[in-house]
């Protein structure tokens, strides 16, 4: 039986492939996803969103496109710095398609500041080149004193981390002198700077241990100890070197070189000294030790002497008896006398080495201190009092200078001052107030009001009157 087409004569269409949008858009995800791959991209953060979801959201964008990003909680909780919008990232991630609204978006696995990259592949680089020649072998690494004589720091002198440092060793080892080698720890110049400081250290060998210090921070802020100079200065410094960079989690190439690693700037001071209180128990032991050891060595000469004179007793006459019980109470004596010449020269060490230790202490220095700035602060009050006495004699001198000037002084002696009542200028003319001018008279208390009678001429003039024909 033939279709209607057929009985038409039309000719027939193929069979139509039809899809939901769902299944389109689930299609062309899985297409994106498998032919493309993980991909790297590199642009600027626009729109960021940080819903309660603790999910990333943002387009990353350049001149001429932007495409939108996906960093789910899960990956961005292992960032090492704050997205933020304008900022220039390098994002490593999935293309994919989100089906519900058919968005093709890029699902971000890590995500890194431009900069930083950079930073990371030249450090790998440098970190395999010196593997390569050696430096980080353990061989070459040097032991450092159980007992310093002076620890040099190498650090910045403002920093953070050089209060560490000299706190941790104040309460572990006070009596260990410390240098510091100020240097700049970032920024240009710094890495030179580091590593002139080394150098300067090795030269002078002032120090028998050192320690290389910088508080925490970004990887840019701790690049100047990922420099080739910093590492060479170091392999070449001839004295033990402990790296204290950065927090636990922070690995400079430093840290590979230096003779000890250090997690922190605090962690390389508790490397670098012992603890106080367990050397002075362990001095105290030796010391009983000491005098067990001198006690049982003292003793045997005496247990055999005894041994001697019962055999002698049971085996010689009386008169060799006699002798050698004389003898017996001669080496007790001897030995008795040197028994305690050995006990008191040990208490005598034992004495003067806990005299230099006190004397090693920071608290008398603290005292001396407190002292001068006591001294210091009596002066200077000495010194304000004696200053503002001078002021307040020459301010005095002033104002009796300035009150035999004054107007008012005049005015105490009778006098006073005259102005026109209707200019209020001072009148000192008669002329120039002829009668019927008002007058305001000022005297040293008060004043009075006044009208011009009469006005009287200067005598020159009076004079030069009566004289005319």
């Amino acid at each position: 039986m033939s279709s209607p087409g057929e009985s038409l004569g039309l000719p027939l269409l193929p069979a139509r492939d039809v899809y939901t949008v769902s299944s389109l858009n689930r299609e062309a995800r899985r297409l994106i996803e498998r032919q493309l791959g993980t991909v790297w991209v590199e642009g600027e953060i626009s729109g960021l969103v940080r819903p309660r979801s603790g999910h990333l959201y943002w387009r990353m964008k350049d001149e001429n496109a932007q495409l939108r990003c996906a960093m789910f909680r899960g990956q961005n909780r292992l960032l090492r710095f704050q997205p933020d919008d304008g900022q220039h990232v390098l994002a490593r991630g999935r293309v994919s398609i989100y089906e519900p609204r058919g968005e093709y978006q890029l699902v971000v696995e890590y995500l890194e500041e431009v900069g930083e990259g950079l930073l990371r592949r030249k450090f790998e680089e440098l970190k395999r080149k010196l593997a390569a020649e050696g430096l980080f072998d353990e061989a070459r690494k040097q032991e450092k004193p159980e007992l310093p004589r002076r620890i040099g720091v190498v650090t910045s002198p403002s920093g953070a981390a050089v209060r560490d440092i000299i706190t941790v060793l104040a309460r572990r080892f006070p009596a260990i002198p410390v240098l510091i080698y100020p240097t700049a720890v970032q920024g240009p110049g710094a890495a030179a700077e580091i590593a002139s400081a080394l150098e300067l250290a090795d030269r002078r060998g002032e120090c028998d241990l050192l320690i290389l210090a910088r508080g925490g921070g970004s990887l840019e802020d701790l690049w100047s100890f990922n420099e080739e100079a910093v590492a060479r200065a170091m392999a070449a410094v001839s004295i033990p070197v402990i790296s204290g960079v950065g927090h636990e989690i922070d690995f400079t190439i430093a840290d590979f070189v230096a003779d000890i690693r250090a997690p922190t700037p605090s962690g390389a001071a508790e490397i670098a000294v012992p603890d106080q209180a367990q050397w002075m128990a362990g001095i105290e032991a030796l010391g009983e030790r000491l005098f067990r050891a001198v006690g049982q060595r003292l003793a045997e000469p005496s247990n055999r002497l005894t041994a001697l004179g019962h055999r002698l007793q049971q085996s010689h006459p009386g008169v060799q008896l006699r002798h050698s019980a004389q003898r017996l109470d001669e080496l007790e004596t001897r030995f008795g006398l040197a028994l305690r010449q050995t006990l008191e020269e040990r208490r005598s060490r034992l004495s003067e080495s806990g005299a230099r230790l006190r004397g090693a202490s920071p608290a008398g220095r603290i005292g001396s201190i407190e002292e001068r700035l006591g001294f210091l602060y009596r002066s200077l009050v000495r010194a304000a009092g004696s200053a503002i006495s001078r002021r307040r004699q020459r301010l005095s001198l002033a104002q009796r200078a300035l009150e035999s000037v004054s107007p008012v002084a005049t005015l105490e002696r009778g006098y006073a001052i005259v102005s026109s009542g209707d200019s209020g200028a001072i009148v000192t003319d008669a002329r120039s107030a002829p009668p019927g001018t008002p007058l305001d008279i000022r005297l040293a208390r008060g004043g009075l009001g006044a009208t011009v009678d009469t006005s009287h001429p200067p005598q020159d003039e009076r004079r030069a009157g009566e004289s005319d024909p």
